[in-house]
């Protein structure tokens, strides 16, 4: 027996030479549909991910857009847990390894949240965290109207109008959620409580806090109407904040870190507190001055 007789190749009729064309032509066109469908999914990556830049750097965008990032396990939960609208979840298989997280990523799938599935690489990239969770999403900023809040809400509404550092921004959210404060009335727009660094610092009370915007004259009429008695916070004080009966509904001023309340703001305020020291210091830190008027409050109402 002949190992190398050539082998005989038997002619394809034209019905077969027609199928062969056929498949040849169907592998094709799957061949560059599947390439245009990479370069597509590639671009929108591209596209999101340099959205996700906006969105951490520029205030203007993020204004524009009425969104936000956010970034951890943690802020991500808390988000979820207080009904955001969530446009879009960017997450990494490998990194997120908290269950209650990739449940919840499950649960956006399913009910039709975009989620974007992202290398380790990738979303190192993306991470503005020291270390990368895995989790991220855009979100839709939550601003409330002054019409639509209750004055009696809370502990009390914080009115501020300038504050420098993002770091005490997110250290007097971060307080009034933990003493039960109502949320935050912003004058003018000077303020962004969903910068990245002010989201991280409030540890995820952002996400448990009511935002109005409005200006002076608008919630001195509001005030007026609800009969709010408005408390600011002065080094000049005219009583020790330990000695004022805080009434309820109350709005608590606290004035710029520099130059602290201003002329217009201290005679919207109806009485002006001091905090006794000791010391030679003339005043505190904007974040550590508002955390103790918001105590002093807390702790007078329970015991009263």
């Amino acid at each position: 027996m002949k190992l190398n007789a050539p082998i005989l190749a038997l002619p394809l009729s034209a019905r077969d030479l027609g199928r062969a064309r056929i498949v040849c032509v169907s592998n094709t066109l799957r061949a560059r549909l599947l390439a245009r469908r990479m370069i597509h999914e590639k671009t929108s990556r591209n596209d999101l991910l340099a959205e996700i830049q906006k969105l951490q750097c520029d205030r203007a965008y993020r204004d524009a857009s009425q969104s936000f990032y956010i970034e951890g396990v943690r802020n991500f939960i808390w988000a979820i847990d207080n009904h955001l609208k969530i446009s879009q979840i960017l997450y990494s298989e490998k990194l997120l390894t908290a269950p209650i997280a990739r449940k919840q990523v499950r649960q956006a799938r399913r009910s039709g949240v975009p989620c974007l599935p992202l290398t380790p690489e990738q979303f190192r990239q993306m991470s503005r965290a020291e270390r990368a969770s895995g989790i991220a999403a855009i979100a839709i900023q939550p601003w409330s109207r002054l019409a639509e809040i209750s004055p009696q809400s809370g502990l009390c509404w914080v009115v501020l109008e300038t504050v420098r550092s993002p770091g005490n921004l997110g250290t007097l959210i971060r307080t009034s959620e933990a003493f039960g404060g109502a949320g935050f009335i912003l004058i003018g727009n000077r303020i962004d409580p969903f910068a990245l660094d002010v989201v991280r610092a409030s540890m995820g009370a952002v996400f448990r806090q009511v935002f109005v915007r409005t200006n002076l004259s608008t919630l001195q009429a509001w005030g007026e109407r609800h009969q709010c008695a408005v408390i600011g916070a002065s080094p000049d004080g005219t009583m020790d904040m330990h000695q004022l009966q805080y009434p309820h509904p109350t709005l608590l001023f606290l004035g710029e870190e520099r130059r602290g309340l201003t002329q217009a703001q201290r005679q919207f305020c109806q009485q002006l507190v001091r905090i006794p020291m000791v010391g030679t210091a003339d005043s505190l830190n904007l974040a550590i001055a508002g955390s103790l008027m918001m105590y002093e409050m807390y702790r007078s109402r329970l015991v009263v």
